[in-house]
């Protein structure tokens, strides 16, 4: 089943990396999923938000992290074991206990300097998608938080992963991201691009006419294929990105609206999924049977 996601926009400060985490525990809490999120950004914001900072220390300090694994298998041309890098018990929800990360490192600019040093962007991709291929087979959902703009790393992970979902708040600005995006996206299509899963308009003001406009805009689009639940800007949802040892429910971490809101979201991309998988399945029928019915 396909099932691994790039979460990505070129623009910064979307909201990306705590609506990542958002779904991961959404996903765990009301689906019963296995999710693995893989923190592809230097920032390394998703795996902060996952565990405390002294852990996550621990594993950079141990070299436990995806900049080293990638190290390994890149620059080194070594065979390394993925499932060892992979972290269990995270997230801070009670309910989410079915949330695994592949923590990031700041070292991670440096390895992509190195690789496009090297020029090994070929080796590169060819690591990520064996990584994917790996981690299929084990989670119900994979989800990739991938810095803004557009890296040789992140273009690896939209070009090996599923699916893609753009997350964008309701601007110019972020819009403009969009644009940019789908730019790239056109370029040298013979090498595979991710299926576009669709928009989500994030950290949306609710009484902000302009932010309404934008909304409308973007749906009036059809390649965007946005979402039917945004997001609010709530400051829950700003919150949930602080870790707390002590844990907490998921009600507790995400109240009201916002968890609402987060519901309905996990909801229909699992739908999306579901529908994207079927249509391929459906796709490929005929053309099985033609060449079943030609060999005969």
């Amino acid at each position: 089943m396909r099932n691994s996601i790039a979460m990505m926009n070129t623009k910064g400060g979307v909201g990306k990396s705590t609506l990542v985490l958002a779904l991961a525990e959404t996903l765990s809490a009301y689906h019963g999923k296995n999710v693995l999120v893989i923190d592809s950004d230097a920032q390394a914001s998703v795996s902060s938000m996952l565990m405390t900072v002294s852990n996550l220390y621990k594993l950079q300090s141990e070299g436990a992290t995806i900049v080293d694994y990638l190290h390994a298998t890149v620059l080194k041309g070594q065979t390394a074991d993925w499932p060892k890098f992979i972290v269990r018990n995270v997230s801070d929800v009670d309910d989410s206990r079915s949330v695994f990360v592949l923590p990031s490192d700041m070292q991670l600019t440096l390895l992509e300097r190195e690789v496009s040093k090297e020029s090994l962007h070929a080796r590169l991709r060819a690591v990520i998608g064996e990584l994917l291929t790996g981690v299929r087979k084990v989670f119900d959902i994979v989800l990739v938080d991938c810095p803004p703009g557009l890296s040789v790393l992140t273009e690896s992970w939209l070009r090996e992963a599923d699916f893609h979902v753009s997350p964008t708040k309701a601007d110019y600005v972020s819009v403009c991201g969009l644009e940019v995006f789908r730019r790239f996206k056109s370029l040298n299509p013979e090498m595979g691009f991710a299926e576009n899963l669709g928009v989500i308009v994030n950290m949306k003001e609710p009484d902000s006419p302009s932010d309404e406009e934008y909304h409308r805009w973007l749906e009036s689009n059809a390649e965007n294929r946005c979402f039917r639940q945004p997001i609010p800007r709530m400051s829950a949802l700003q919150d949930a990105a602080n870790f707390q040892a002590a844990g907490r429910s998921y009600l507790a971490k995400y109240p009201g609206q916002a968890g609402a809101a987060l519901r309905a979201l996990a909801k229909e991309v699992l739908e999306r999924l579901d529908a994207a998988n079927e249509q391929r399945a459906a796709d490929s029928t005929p053309a099985t049977t033609a060449a079943t019915a030609q060999t005969a």
